[in-house]
């Protein structure tokens, strides 16, 4: 895979979770970090970076689990 799409794909996660961080209520939130911290997983993956790896898998488990909350709070 070149340079510039594995790049793409790390500024991609980099404005998703920038995004997240704009909008409104803990849900939107949490889902749209939790989706960026996906992408930021594939990056770790293409460029070899363990610690973005696990980094991000254990967030991805964080925001899960409260998102996961939050639902069952409103339910």
């Amino acid at each position: 895979m070149s340079s510039f799409l594995i790049d793409c794909i790390g500024y991609g996660g980099l404005v998703i979770n920038l995004y997240s961080m704009s909008t409104k209520g803990e849900y939107k939130l949490r889902l749209i970090s939790l989706i960026a911290n996906i992408i930021y997983i594939l990056y770790g993956v293409l460029i070899s970076a363990a610690p973005i790896i696990i980094g991000c898998i254990i967030a991805v488990f964080l925001h899960g689990y409260h998102l996961r909350r939050l639902k069952i709070k409103k339910q």
